[in-house]
């Protein structure tokens, strides 16, 4: 039976008679004061948390014997935003997962988290007893470290964590069993690559990045979001009149790259331009990740970087853009301070990621430098964008470890609209004298070349796209690591798809790469 018919059937089923229990489904805080009572009346607390996203024999079995070491179970779900299983999940929204679990008469009570763990939960209902199943005994294969702050949690709470023993089942392999939400051709890539590849190898390699140490070079860009309700055609001008809903602003550009490199790598760096006309520099440090310690250049005269989109609250849809930037070179003084930085500080790093976005910063001169053997691994993209298309491509750095680029952007550089990519490829890799080279294809996927091993194809495994903005920059960062470490180009490729997926499923830059995220979506995959 096909994922459709069976998510239907579960909506079906939810409305019928007595399928779930309102009563049951309870908001946090109100949880919280209805729990304090039953302490008071000398009521032992059992507390369950998870996804439980297919509801099967397991979980019941897990529920039954958390209930039989108290009084009252008491049931929590991780919201949907928060479950880091691959963008194909949850199969069933937070919503019918509440009401499914509410139908089972072993369960008190049903809340949905508000957090991504449970650890702030229990503080605040603070259980007897936090049930877990049997699977989570052996901490030391948990890659999230979440049991053991879980435990520490109920601890502080003053109750204690059980296991539970019942037969074990995985949702997540009844899901990549029964739904196939996939494509044909995604299912057959993936079933190919689950038999070369463990959840272990790719951690492996994943883990294999925390020690790089990075430096991020491009512009610092500030991505603004206004969202506005639309409220119809102005009555004077063919224009559409927006009602103000809100403002978002998030760090993007090069601060997006170091947050997402910072994920994965303990020591990262992130040089870049910013204006002295409302330079901002405040907002900038805060959106960055701890780890990443920033180096910020002056560029006189000019504002740091602000690409602001009006939004369509309801549908998300981009209206316009209004870009706040002065796209001239940085001045001579400028420039030396930024080439002493460069000579000084470009040996002391593993890998070298250039974002080049064509608004002035990277000069001929720091190219020039860049593609001299200074730095170590070189990592390059050039990205085409409203203000330089036509102007701004690869072809200006003489010399790359690795590339990093979309179809249009290598096409544009060779402007050449129909040759087959695969020898735009070969042809770009021998002439800057690059042994590997990605390319991105949106909704086809990447097709990723190495010298000596030839191409490399990996289909998109993105279901669900609410923004493009920073797709390509998570990729870039995810496979220019994975790259300089040398991994097998299959899982470069399978990485960097499902950093593109990560970054799709959410608006802009406002969430980075997360590498218990990525490791878990790779998991859900491979199970």
């Amino acid at each position: 039976m096909g994922g459709g018919v069976l998510k239907a059937a579960a909506v079906n089923g939810s409305r019928a008679k007595g399928a779930g229990r309102p009563d049951k489904i309870r908001d946090l805080d109100d949880l919280a004061l209805e729990l304090r009572k039953l302490r008071r009346q000398g009521k032992t607390i059992v507390h369950c948390h998870g996804v439980f996203d297919l509801l099967h024999i397991g979980h019941i079995r897990h529920f039954e014997e958390a209930k039989a070491m108290g009084d009252v179970l008491v049931v929590t779900l991780t919201p949907d935003r928060y479950v880091n299983k691959g963008p194909h999940r949850p199969a069933f929204p937070q919503e019918l997962r509440a009401e499914m679990i509410s139908s089972l008469g072993v369960v008190d009570y049903v809340a949905v988290n508000r957090w991504p763990t449970s650890v702030e939960t229990i503080k605040l209902l603070r259980p007897s007893v936090y049930a877990k199943g049997p699977d989570y005994k052996d901490a030391s294969k948990d890659v999230t470290g979440g049991i053991l702050r879980e435990e520490r949690a109920v601890r502080s709470a003053g109750g204690c964590i059980r296991y539970t023993d019942g037969i074990t089942f995985s949702s997540t392999n009844l899901l990549n069993a029964n739904f196939q939400i996939f494509p044909k051709e995604v299912r057959a890539y993936i079933e190919r690559f689950r038999g070369k590849y463990s959840p272990e190898d790719v951690a492996g390699a994943v883990d294999g990045l925390r020690n790089l140490k990075v430096l991020v070079l491009g512009e610092a860009i500030i991505d603004e979001y206004v969202y506005g309700s639309a409220m119809g055609k102005s009555a004077k001008e063919p224009i559409l009149a927006l009602q103000y809903d809100r403002t978002e602003k998030y760090g993007g550009g090069t601060l997006a790259i170091a947050n997402h490199a910072a994920a994965l790598c303990d020591e990262v760096e992130v040089a870049s331009s910013i204006g002295t006309v409302n330079p901002q520099r405040e907002f900038l440090r805060k959106s960055l990740r701890p780890n990443a310690r920033p180096r910020f250049f002056p560029k006189s005269g000019s504002p740091t970087i602000l690409k602001r989109r009006f939004v369509e609250s309801y549908s998300l849809n981009k209206l316009i853009e209004v870009y706040e930037m002065n796209d001239d070179y940085l001045s001579r003084a400028e420039e030396r301070a930024f080439l002493d930085y460069l000579e000084k500080r470009l040996p002391r790093f593993d890998v070298v990621i250039a974002a080049d976005y064509g608004h002035g910063m990277m000069t001929p001169a720091m190219v020039e430098l860049l593609s001299s053997r200074k730095a170590p691994f070189l990592a390059v993209n050039t990205q085409i964008n409203a203000a330089n298309i036509g102007f701004h491509t690869i072809s200006k750095y003489p010399r790359a470890d690795y590339i990093c680029i979309h179809e249009g952007e290598i096409r544009l550089d060779h402007r050449n609209r129909h040759e087959e990519l695969g020898s735009l490829i070969e042809k770009l890799s021998k002439r800057m004298r690059c042994p590997q080279i990605m390319v991105t294809q949106g909704k086809k996927g990447t097709l990723f070349y190495r010298q000596g091993e030839g191409m490399s194809a990996c289909p998109s495994l993105a279901l669900r796209i609410v923004d493009r903005t920073g797709a390509g920059d998570a990729v870039l960062t995810m496979t220019a690591l994975l790259a300089a470490r040398g991994v097998p180009s299959d899982v470069i490729g399978f990485l960097g798809n499902i950093a593109g997926a990560q970054a799709v499923a959410t608006v802009g830059n406002s969430v980075s790469l997360d590498r218990v995220g990525v490791l878990k979506t790779a998991e859900a995959f491979l199970k």
